[in-house]
């Protein structure tokens, strides 16, 4: 901030004080305001943004710790600063030490001193304004924190719920294959069975083999695995009719996963041969 932007009031019931001060700081570029009246600081301070009060101790109408205690009620963010006598300092330091002014400064002062000490504390300004700057962005920030976990919770929850009613979908898909009364196998396409339902391990003949992990050759004749396998990017069904495991004849249905799925396994249902046709084993 531009020492332009500072606006200071120096109040002090002695006219040559306040003379003394507008010399003091007419080439720092600051606003200035000054009056020996109490009324008419407070009517300064409700009318201008200012950022520091010096204030004399000793003053008619009420002492200068008494006017900043009222400046801080009023305006916290403005730094205050009394001017003091020797012989007020014990009462004055108690008031620096309740945090009712920033600093005293001693009459009379030292010209440099005073300026640097207002530019200091035209700093604790700053510093103040900055502190409460980045307090109401924690406050923001955390605010809509809380928002997005919030929403996060409800996504969660919504997610959740999707899965469980998919899980529970999903379940009763194996069930309801499960007790399909015709014997259905799953194949991945590395030719590996998926998923056999219960009618599958009821099938005569060697196709009794049939079982989750083991290579679809192992378990059905060779020459019949390779026809399947040969469907996988099939769109409609196929049929092998007449395939014999051992004493069992059996009519096959090939059919390939569709969607995402398609071209990575297959769906087949086994039943008993309609035709009197029997395809070799191999």
């Amino acid at each position: 901030m531009n020492a332009k932007t500072y606006s200071i009031l120096c109040v002090d019931d002695e006219e040559n004080i306040l003379n003394a001060l507008k010399r003091l700081l007419r080439h720092e570029e600051y606003r200035m305001f000054a009056t020996v009246d109490i009324d008419e600081a407070f009517a300064i301070l409700e009318k201008n943004p200012l950022q520091l009060v010096i204030s004399d101790q000793r003053m008619p109408q009420m002492s200068g710790t008494e006017f900043l205690s009222a400046v801080k009620a009023r305006y916290p963010e403005v730094i205050r600063i009394i001017l003091t006598g020797y012989t007020d300092v014990d009462s004055i330091t108690e008031a620096v030490n309740k945090g009712l002014i920033y600093k005293f400064l001693l009459k009379p002062w030292n010209d440099e001193d005073l300026k640097l000490d207002i530019r200091q504390a035209l700093g604790q300004y700053e510093l103040i304004r900055s502190n409460r700057r980045l307090q109401e962005k924690i406050l923001e920030q955390n605010e809509q924190l809380r928002v997005i976990n919030e929403n996060l919770e409800e996504m969660v929850r919504e997610r959740t719920e999707e899965l469980e009613i998919k899980n529970h979908a999903l379940e009763l898909a194996r069930a309801v294959l499960e007790d399909v009364p015709v014997a259905v196998v799953g194949v991945s396409a590395e030719g590996i069975v998926a998923f056999i339902n219960r009618e599958t391990s009821r099938l005569a003949g060697t196709a009794s083999s049939i079982a989750v992990g083991r290579d679809l050759a192992d378990s059905v004749p060779p020459g019949v695995a390779s026809e399947i396998m040969k469907n996988i990017d099939i769109r409609e069904t196929v049929h092998l009719a007449a395939c014999r495991f051992g004493e069992a004849v059996y009519d096959i249905a090939i059919s390939a996963l569709s969607g995402r799925f398609h071209g990575r396994g297959l769906v087949l249902t086994f039943s008993e041969a309609k035709s009197s046709f029997d395809r070799p084993a191999g």
